[in-house]
């Protein structure tokens, strides 16, 4: 059975910014690896539409190059629609709509820079990883 995962807007910034790193390449095996499954809901695809797109001149890419790797995510993923809010519960309420997709797609993980901006994710069964310690373990 895969692992169930939600990335962290950080991450998928990061992948987009350059080709060397744990965030792309966790972003290239994304719908091509066994191993694991991403989740998404619309306010998180959302998010990563807007972070990309305030960041186009340091990414390098055109805003519809974004569009299509987004829209890549969205063929390949897990659609979640959440039901229940736990707000607030994080310190960034920014982080709670990641929790609760998490928890609503009862994943084993999220990964995330900002680990520390998920304490509290452990009473649901989640730990938070970055993308080096999620590819290790995968």
């Amino acid at each position: 059975m895969p692992l169930q995962i939600v990335i962290d807007t950080n991450v998928f910034v990061s992948a987009l910014r350059s080709n060397r790193g744990a965030s792309y390449q966790l972003l290239s095996l994304v719908g091509k690896s066994a191993r694991f499954e991403i989740n998404i809901s619309v306010p998180l695809v959302l998010e990563y539409e807007d972070a990309a797109n305030r960041e186009l001149r340091k990414i390098g890419l055109a805003k519809s190059d974004v569009s299509d790797i987004i829209d890549y995510i969205c063929s390949v993923a897990n659609h979640r629609l959440i039901y229940f809010l736990w707000r607030p519960l994080l310190r960034d309420p920014g982080d709670d709509m990641v929790l609760e997709l998490a928890v609503e797609a009862q994943c084993d993980y999220i990964i995330s820079f900002n680990k520390r901006d998920f304490d509290g994710a452990a009473q649901f069964g989640l730990e938070v990883l970055s993308p080096q310690e999620f590819l290790k373990r995968i």
